[in-house]
């Protein structure tokens, strides 16, 4: 069962995060990563892109690093954002909770990634940990706000009546 943390804490880090790692960033221009970058690039947050097939491109004027070790010490990360498959999550939280910390504040997997013992490895650290959601739809579900669609002011909820 996946143990994600209430809203409380969810709109507390997309309130805090500055700086996202999304690794798994793609430069097509109908990727969700891509869109879930621009929606927060857009929102003054900085979007360091990983993916080594895409190493050296640039993305949303940031370049393409080809793994976690290549982000610069002083980059202040306080997101990992994770569009990869869920057997990739441990060797992904691995090299984040060696490379990122101290600093790194929460570990996202998007939609369909979920890895119970990579979580709690994470959560052990002090880390938050939310998986299987989009950080994207969080922030328009909990701050409203124009989407991509160009919809303004519309919040939407899947809200549970436990999860208020």
């Amino acid at each position: 069962m996946i143990c994600n943390p209430k809203d409380s804490t969810l709109r507390q880090v997309l309130e805090e995060t500055a700086t996202i790692a999304m690794v798994g960033a793609s430069t097509n221009p109908v990727s969700p990563s891509l869109f879930v970058a621009t929606y927060f690039s857009g929102r003054g947050r900085r979007v360091i892109p990983i993916n080594p097939n895409r190493a050296g491109e640039t993305l949303l004027g940031e370049p393409v690093l080809a793994g976690i070790r290549d982000i610069p010490p002083n980059a202040g990360i306080d997101m990992l954002d994770v569009f990869r498959s869920s057997d990739a999550v441990p060797g992904i939280v691995d090299e984040a909770l060696a490379h990122l910390m101290p600093g790194l504040k929460c570990v996202w997997m998007q939609y369909g990634v979920r890895h119970e013992a990579a979580a709690e490895k994470a959560r052990a650290r002090g880390l938050i940990v939310v998986q299987d959601r989009c950080p994207k739809v969080e922030h328009m579900r909990l701050f409203g706000g124009p989407n991509l669609a160009g919809i303004g002011g519309v919040r939407i909820s899947s809200k549970l009546p436990d999860d208020r």
